[in-house]
């Protein structure tokens, strides 16, 4: 006699499970790619991808797969377990542009050394515009100009893009170090290091020092936005996608929290607009920015997109406390089936200043990104198209 059922053991997410133990231990400060606590992971991962834990047809856990300190980036799966698919604009509707140069080099300083490549149009005019893209997590320049498509853009619209390259000594994570007090001021750390070589850049290539731009992915975006308010008068817009405010942290524990929506508490590290003296130059601006961010990151919390906007806000309204930004609403949807809403900040006299893009449904990745690259999700809007429309609509008047 056939039983009426069929009886279907448990499975469990081994993946999942290996990624929480590595994360506990990272977060510990115990280093699971070698020494000791790498046979420890070692033989628990073999004990977890045996058959009486390993999920049907599952694979082993990748090891190193991070973004933001310990976190991984983005969730495996999208909405209903759908695939991402690409924009409606293929390659083939692309204008058929001649490749430009792509080079790498290095810069040093007091704070040390940092490669980075630049990429250089065929087509350039005079006084061009500089774009700087600083990658997230485990990322590499190359994959990071190849998962935004920011070189594409720079043929089309004639401007230089350089990619700046966390070493790995510097984080084994290839992090930005975001959460480093001494990497959050000016002429010090990672800021110093950055800002040298987008100088380098600008004075060997005649660059319009009016319109410099930043902007970065998790931690790339962290940086971009300390890089908006320590260098103000080098950088004309920040980019921030799936990043985190200025001074939001100050340790590997409070950048953690941070992460997850928390402020790290300290006196100081909570409002851009009222910051130590010694953190902004006596010259200091409000800095336009862009602000994309997924409203299911449950690596970088969609609160911190929510405060980069406020604390630019808070920033352009500095000492006019009659002042008030006109804020406009509109909601769409991408070529790729993302719905996202978008909100201009104008100041008093109309011009926009501030831009804040929510992508539902989206997690940690950069929106409208190709697949070439890690981290993107290809349904989503353009952030590398708005950015640049952005950045190139905005005016600045005198230079660095």
């Amino acid at each position: 006699m056939k039983t009426p059922f069929k009886f279907r053991a448990p499975s469990f997410d081994a993946q999942a499970i290996n990624e929480t133990i590595r994360s506990a231990l990272a977060a510990a400060g115990l280093n699971t790619t070698a020494g000791p606590m790498l046979t420890v992971t070692d033989t628990i991962r073999r004990a977890l991808s045996s058959s009486a834990m390993a999920p049907m047809g599952g694979v082993p856990a990748a090891r190193g797969e991070v973004i933001d300190i310990v976190a991984r980036v983005v969730e495996a799966r999208h909405d209903a377990g759908v695939r991402p698919v690409p924009p409606a604009r293929s390659s083939i509707d692309e204008p058929q542009l001649p490749a430009g140069t792509f080079d790498s080099f290095e810069y040093t300083n007091q704070a040390g050394t940092r490669a980075y490549k630049l990429y250089v149009p065929a087509r350039l005019g005079a006084a061009p515009p500089l774009v700087v893209m600083l990658h997230g997590c485990t990322q590499s320049t190359d994959d990071f100009a190849s998962g935004t498509r920011m070189n594409r853009l720079a043929d089309e619209h004639g401007f230089l893009v350089v990619y700046p390259e966390q070493a790995g000594s510097a984080n084994p994570s290839k992090c930005w170090n975001w959460f480093k007090a001494q990497d959050q001021v000016r002429d010090s750390g990672e800021p110093s290091l950055i800002a040298g070589i987008v100088r380098g850049v600008a004075a060997r290539h005649g660059v319009d020092t009016r319109r410099i731009f930043v902007a970065g992915l998790s931690a790339g975006a962290a940086m971009a936005v300390i890089l908006g308010e320590t260098y103000p008068e080098l950088f004309a817009g920040v980019g921030a996608h799936s990043g985190l405010p200025y001074r939001s942290a100050h340790d590997i524990p409070s950048a953690m929290a941070a992460m997850k929506g928390g402020r790290s508490g300290r006196a100081g590290f909570t409002d851009m607009a009222r910051p130590d003296p010694m953190t902004r130059s006596k010259t200091a601006q409000a800095v336009p920015t862009i602000v994309f961010h997924g409203d299911r990151d449950r690596t970088v919390q969609r609160s911190n997109g929510i405060e980069i906007v406020r604390q630019a806000k808070n920033a352009c309204c500095a000492g006019d406390a009659t002042m008030a930004m006109r804020d406009t609403l509109s909601r769409g949807t991408s070529s790729g089936g993302r719905n996202f809403s978008r909100t201009v900040h104008a100041d008093a006299a109309g011009r926009p200043c501030i831009e804040s893009w929510i992508v539902h449904g989206a997690g940690h990745a950069w929106a409208g990104g190709s697949a070439s690259g890690s981290y993107t999700d290809a349904s989503g809007p353009d952030a590398s198209g708005e950015m640049v429309r952005f950045f190139l609509s905005l005016t600045r008047a005198g230079s660095a």
